[in-house]
């Protein structure tokens, strides 16, 4: 009767063989088998039904067809012995057959070499980014170690699997381990499970996304099914609230309200709280506190004016007779438009005349008032200026017309813009306008101007 067996060999590589026998051999038995062209040897992976059922699953499962290929024997001591020989000389091959790599100029890696345990062919794995044209490699290798050559390119989550270590989990890695099948694993398994997106924290030694984000992947997945997802609004015994967080672990889904206050609640009692049920456990509000504000006066919190204090003092109120009234305080617009402020003594004694044009009616010892005359058309554009009508009141001050010929000193004439007073204003076609002695106004040609006529004045 021909028995399924699983047989491991160097690498965490295995493959399925046929007993026969009554009973298969013991877990762990070295045996001898079929190999290409030859014989190798093994130890038992799995017998029986879990053979059976490893068959049907696994990517090396030999198929609809079964498989063909034999275990012959159990192994003798002198068998186990020379295959502990052949994995000590499995590196020196691998050394030599990188130094042929380097000579031929190739892009790979080699990661592991195995000799077959009748020496007939010596396989060797390795890694490359691209397709690599090894045939003289080949050549170079069969005439160095004279037995047949196999080069077999492998990924690098092959690679980590056949040469396995440690992971950061602190136990060996899965794919060397106990995970049958290597699966291609995505960025979006790790969204789905709330992971960081940061390659350094979510890849192994391999360099690739971590085998264990894909056989948990679809325990996340089942378990966030009986959640309400994140950012949902849901509509509870407390009102509108939106899901937060959700704990798939300890069975809990934290909420926030309207107001910013946040809640934990078991998942079993937000069910029943969305169906209209009373939850088993409620969790009553804090108390709000008084409120601490004190009930003033207005008019007592508006006192600023140091001159109604006093009047406080004495139990005064707004409104009361003989309470003190605050003057209103002129506005920015009516502070512009109001006449200028009448000179005092000191500058009628000072002599120099600047700030009156008039002679003062009355007795100067007493302060009496002084009009003040000032000519406006200083100040004024040309254009304005001339527009002006002659001998009439001076619309701005309200003082009465200067004389043209009047020896009272002038006002300081005020300079506007950046580059100095009107420079540039009142200009006309040909040039800037200077006064002359007479006090006309004349046009100066501009130097190199054109004149606009053809007389030859350019020549």
């Amino acid at each position: 009767m021909d028995h399924l067996i699983e047989i491991a060999f160097k690498g965490n590589r295995k493959e399925f063989f046929l007993w026969e026998g009554d009973a298969p051999p013991p877990l762990r038995a070295a045996v001898i088998v079929d190999a290409d062209r030859g014989e190798d040897l093994g130890r038992v992976y799995a017998t029986g039904e879990l053979a059976d059922k490893r068959a049907a699953g696994v990517p090396h499962a030999p198929g609809e067809e079964g498989t063909q290929k034999r275990a012959r024997r159990l192994a003798t001591d002198e068998d186990v012995q020379r295959h502990e020989e052949l994995r000590t000389q499995d590196e020196s091959a691998r050394r030599r057959a990188m130094e042929r790599v380097k000579a031929n100029n190739l892009v790979m890696k080699l990661s592991d070499a195995e000799w077959q345990w009748d020496r007939r062919k010596l396989t060797i794995y390795f890694t490359a980014e691209k397709r690599v044209d090894f045939r003289n490699l080949v050549r170079d290798l069969a005439a160095l170690f004279r037995t047949r050559i196999e080069l077999k390119q492998i990924g690098v989550r092959d690679e980590a699997k056949r040469l396995s270590g440690i992971g950061r989990c602190g136990r060996e890695y899965c794919s060397a381990s106990w995970l049958p099948e290597l699966r291609p694993v995505n960025l979006g398994v790790a969204k789905d499970q709330r992971l960081s997106l940061n390659p350094a924290q979510i890849s192994g030694a391999c360099g690739r996304l971590m085998c264990c984000l894909r056989y948990e992947h679809e325990f996340y997945v089942q378990s966030r099914k009986r959640f309400p997802k994140e950012a949902k609004i849901l509509v509870t015994a407390r009102g509108e609230e939106k899901v937060v967080a959700n704990d798939i672990f300890n069975e809990r889904v934290t909420l926030r309200n309207i107001e910013g206050e946040t809640r934990v609640v078991p998942l079993a009692d937000l069910k029943r709280e969305l169906a209209g049920s009373p939850t088993t456990v409620e969790e009553t509000a804090p108390e709000e506190e008084p409120d601490m504000m004190l009930e003033l006066d207005e008019e007592v919190i508006r006192m600023t004016d140091t001159a109604e204090r006093p009047a406080y003092r004495a139990g005064m109120r707004p409104g009361m007779p003989g309470f003190p009234v605050r003057p209103e305080r002129p506005t920015p617009l009516q502070r512009r438009t109001a006449p200028p402020k009448e000179p005092g003594p000191e500058s009628r004694d000072a002599g120099t005349g600047g700030a009156t044009d008039g002679p003062v009616s009355g007795d100067t010892s007493h302060g009496a008032e002084r009009v003040a005359r000032t000519d406006f058309s200083q100040t004024l554009s040309p254009e304005k200026a001339e527009n002006r009508p002659e001998g009439g009141d001076d619309v701005t001050s309200g003082a009465p017309p200067r004389e043209a010929n009047s020896e009272e000193p002038r006002s300081p004439r005020r300079r506007r813009g950046r580059r100095g007073g009107r420079r540039g204003r009142g200009r006309g076609e040909g040039g800037p306008v200077t006064p002359n002695a007479s006090g006309t106004n004349d046009t100066v040609a501009d130097n190199g101007a054109d004149d606009g006529d053809d007389d030859g004045d350019d020549a």
